[in-house]
């Protein structure tokens, strides 16, 4: 359902009535600002939803990465023995 040229004729008359001339203006960029601010919150909205498809995305494969940089087992080191005896409270 569209408005037409008649229909916006008839509602801006309508305001002049209602309101007055000396209002209008002001009413005018009320509206202006109000419209300003609901595409600016459905802008953030979209692009919150951007950023929330990016989360819920596939998970990149890292398991090669992992691997390179853990080297292989023979490469990799034990750790140092623990001696009981001098850590045991006395």
């Amino acid at each position: 359902m569209r408005l037409g040229v008649g229909e916006i004729l008839v509602v801006l008359a309508l305001a002049l009535l209602f309101f007055g001339p000396s209002k209008l203006p002001q009413l005018g960029a009320s509206l202006g600002q109000a419209l300003k601010s609901f595409k600016k919150g459905l802008n953030s909205l979209h692009d919150e939803a951007d950023v929330g498809a990016a989360v819920h995305a596939e998970p990149k494969d890292v398991a090669p990465q992992l691997s390179d940089s853990a080297g292989s087992p023979a490469e990799r080191k034990p750790a140092p023995a623990i001696d009981r005896e001098k850590t045991s409270p006395s």
